[in-house]
């Protein structure tokens, strides 16, 4: 029986189905002091569609047979998974649907209608969504665009890792957020079959951490609830797939609660000009804590996932006093 793990091959070419669509985004040194090492940040908040997920999504339908496309594609999604189904569905003009919880921020559903997509509110759980799309799919024979637990997805999104090694090739740690754990299966199957010694650490929130939890189990582990201001970070379990990934591949993760993580979304407007969503940011609150704690660490990146943050959000975020008291945290179930 063939490995489920995703191999650097499957991964080079996603890299060059990808190439003429999505952006070939910077890996930004962010200052701190002087005298100190910068923290690496790979931005995909200036991605198409303002996230990572284009890449999966596209790798994935472009090699759907023509004649699938045609009849369309569903996903369920929190937003930006949707959004780039979405936006990959008008590029090779195919119908879409997307399946969201009735908590998603309005930002990500419009995102999604404007690019031509159905979106239908759904639950506030992924299982909810997913549930949803497989009542529709199988309604209207459309093919399911899963957004993390798939080999095409998964070799996507590790086009990131492929960049981050060519753009920095003495990278020492990488700090890659964790939703279902697409995004990070993929970014550590890239880095580890490439260069075994560079340290991977996945970040959940501290409200939504499903893949800690099923690694210190060894199993797979569903959540009662998860809760965060990360919105894009809350699935209740990750994925068979994604949990192999994660065992391979990944050397640690580390939570972080939500005062970190708006701190992490100000520091990063403060210091780099940017703007970058909670589930994005939180990869920072980590790294920084971890270039505290090993000041000698150098060429240390932090992925920043996304963008997509509505405005009135983000004013609130970067001027709040105390962020320790977010207001309007997204809760799943």
């Amino acid at each position: 029986m063939s490995s489920p793990l995703v191999s650097l091959d499957l991964i080079r070419a996603a890299a060059e189905r990808l190439r003429p669509v999505v952006i070939r985004t910077p890996l930004v040194p962010v200052g701190p002091p002087v005298g100190a090492n910068p923290l690496f940040v790979k931005c995909e908040n200036l991605q198409r569609a303002g996230a990572f997920k284009i890449r999966g999504a596209f790798n994935m339908m472009t090699q759907l047979p023509e004649e699938t496309r045609r009849r369309g594609v569903i996903t369920y999604s929190s937003g930006n998974h949707g959004q780039a189904v979405a936006l990959a569905a008008s590029l090779l003009k195919a119908p879409a649907v997307i399946v969201m919880p009735t908590t998603a921020p309005s930002i990500k559903a419009e995102g999604a209608r404007r690019l031509g997509a159905e979106v239908i509110f759904e639950g506030t759980t992924s299982t909810d969504r997913r549930a949803r799309a497989e009542r529709e799919a199988a309604a209207r024979g459309l093919t399911i665009v899963p957004p993390f637990d798939h080999q095409w997805i998964i070799a996507g999104q590790g086009t990131i890792g492929l960049e981050i090694l060519q753009d920095r090739p003495d990278v020492t740690t990488v700090f890659v957020q964790i939703g279902g754990g697409g995004l990070i299966s993929g970014v550590s199957a890239a880095l580890k079959q490439s260069r075994a010694d560079v340290n991977v650490i996945g970040v959940e929130p501290s409200g939504a951490a499903k893949m800690k939890a099923a690694l210190d189990a060894g199993q797979l582990v569903t959540l009662e609830k998860t809760h965060s201001v990360a919105d894009g970070l809350l699935p209740v379990r990750a994925g068979d797939l994604t949990f192999a990934h994660a065992r391979a591949f990944v050397d640690e993760v580390w939570t972080i609660d939500d005062a970190q993580i708006i701190k992490a979304v100000r520091w990063l407007f403060k210091e780099a000009k940017l703007v970058v969503e909670p589930s994005g940011a939180i990869t920072v609150a980590a790294a920084r804590r971890y270039q505290t704690e090993h000041p000698q660490t150098r060429n240390v990146v932090a992925v920043l996932s996304g963008g997509n943050v509505a405005p009135e959000a983000f004013a609130e975020y970067i001027t709040r006093a105390d962020p320790r008291s977010a207001s309007g945290v997204p809760t799943r179930h």
